[in-house]
């Protein structure tokens, strides 16, 4: 099979070739009107956010690590920030026995 370069991505043309739709105007802008408005049975059953917490087992902070520290953390892959908060409990633990 020869060497063939992959072509990423869709062309201007492509795109145009496959759309059905018009261009919209400033004036279709204009016109147009929020979903919750035209929706609004729909709209109140979406469900906006994440929503509070049932019961918060940990607080928002802003903390200064080393740049060390986070890629060590972060070389672990997904819940670094997790593993970072189990690894200062445990020391709390050692700190208070």
């Amino acid at each position: 099979m020869p060497n063939a370069r992959k072509k990423l991505g869709y062309t201007k043309r492509d795109l145009r070739d496959v759309s059905d739709n018009p261009e919209l105007t400033k004036a279709d802008f204009a016109k147009a009107r929020p979903f919750s408005e035209v929706f609004p049975d729909l709209s109140a059953t979406i469900r906006k956010g994440r929503g509070p917490n049932k019961a918060p087992t940990k607080k928002l902070v802003s903390l200064r690590l080393s740049p060390e520290v986070v890629e060590h953390f972060k070389s672990t892959g997904p819940g670094w920030q997790s593993r970072i908060d189990e690894t200062l409990r445990k020391a709390v633990k050692r700190k208070v026995s």
